[in-house]
């Protein structure tokens, strides 16, 4: 099985007998985000039968509004994860990143300059990281760990701790209209959205660097022997998730008409938990972006689910952390059954 084979956004995932000489039919599965994917689709029934509105355009649509500034945090994350590290300082990236154009915003910079000014401080932050990492050698959990901080400050520290508001500033109505316009029914966030998962889908699959980060992500030393400059490929995965926080910023405070000085403490958690739910290993070299998807949708379905249901806003993180810790523990349960189903191959066959 190639590098290419592991990730299940890519390809169907072939059974251990296919590596036989004797080759069979190509099985198609899901790979490692089926469960998530049947327990999306038995949620998503039993809310269409108890909850009339969830099926509605206009409820659709705020699912995927709602948890764009998620899903932009998460293909950030599902990159890093996959080339085999973990960032925790993305959400307060988000803050420090919406905290730069409120202030863009409030300076009465033209709309243009504001706009490239969150995505050029997230860029900023992923490349200070990036070198911090690769070439200084401090560990990522360090490094990520102390810009989980510093960023968490400095946004309280910019405004003394208040939020920004930037509603009536003049660049302020074309970052609105781009969160909340749309093109006929069609949200123009829903499509951006789509276009950053092409985009990102385009880069795993197609890409010369995507093939190196799964490498990397599977066996970082042999990813290097084989003439793979491993630094480099871990100062792009952070330049990336910078990117992601920057845009995530801008999304953020397009919503909220107003830059938030402190983001929500479960964003992080909920973020890592929709790349994992979705099959990313989090011991790197496999996943996908659909997967990360598939995990966005499914905890932003049970949330609105929730709120429909009029369930209390408190139970949210006990929701979220109990999927996270089965969908992880599905996942290793099933790479032990796949390498004893391989290991009983390999017994039969010598």
């Amino acid at each position: 099985m190639t590098l290419l084979d592991k990730d299940p956004v890519l390809s169907a995932e072939a059974s251990p007998a296919d590596a036989t000489p004797a080759r069979r039919r190509p099985r198609l599965s899901l790979g490692r985000f089926t469960g998530v994917v049947i327990a999306l689709a038995v949620v998503c029934v039993y809310l269409a039968l108890t909850q009339p509105v969830f099926l509605s355009w206009g409820n659709i649509t705020n699912i995927v509004a709602s948890n764009s500034v998620i899903l932009l945090l998460a293909l950030g994350a599902t990159f890093v994860i996959i080339g085999g590290g973990f960032d925790l300082s993305s959400a307060s990236a988000l803050s420090a990143t919406g905290m730069v154009l409120g202030l863009a915003l409030q300076a009465g910079m033209p709309a243009w300059v504001a706009i490239a000014s969150p995505i050029l401080a997230g860029l900023v932050i992923g490349l200070v990281q990036g070198v911090l990492i690769s070439y200084v050698k401090i560990s990522m959990i360090v490094v990520t760990l102390g810009f989980m901080s510093i960023l968490a400050s400095f946004a309280l520290i910019v405004n003394k701790g208040a939020t920004i508001s930037v509603y009536g500033t003049p660049g302020f109505d074309p970052v609105y209209q781009f969160v909340n316009g749309s093109v006929g029914p069609i949200p123009l966030l829903m499509i951006f959205d789509a276009v950053v998962l092409l985009a990102a889908a385009f880069v795993l699959r197609y890409t010369a660097f995507g093939r190196s980060l799964f490498a990397m992500g599977s066996n970082p030393e042999a990813a290097r022997l084989n003439g793979i400059n491993t630094a480099m490929m871990v100062l792009f995965v952070f330049l990336i998730a910078g990117l992601a926080a920057g845009l995530a910023g801008m999304v953020s405070v397009g919503r909220l008409t107003g830059a938030a000085a402190a983001s929500d403490p479960t964003l992080l958690m909920t973020a890592i938990a929709a790349v994992l739910i979705g099959g990313t290993a989090f011991t790197g070299g496999e996943g996908g972006v659909l997967g990360t998807v598939i995990g966005v949708l499914f905890l932003g379905v049970i949330q609105n689910g929730m709120t429909l249901s009029e369930i209390p806003a408190f139970w949210q993180g006990t929701v979220n952390g109990t999927i996270l810790i089965l969908a992880v523990g599905i996942g290793v349960l099933r790479d032990r059954g796949i390498r004893l189903r391989r290991r009983a191959i390999t017994t039969r066959v010598g």
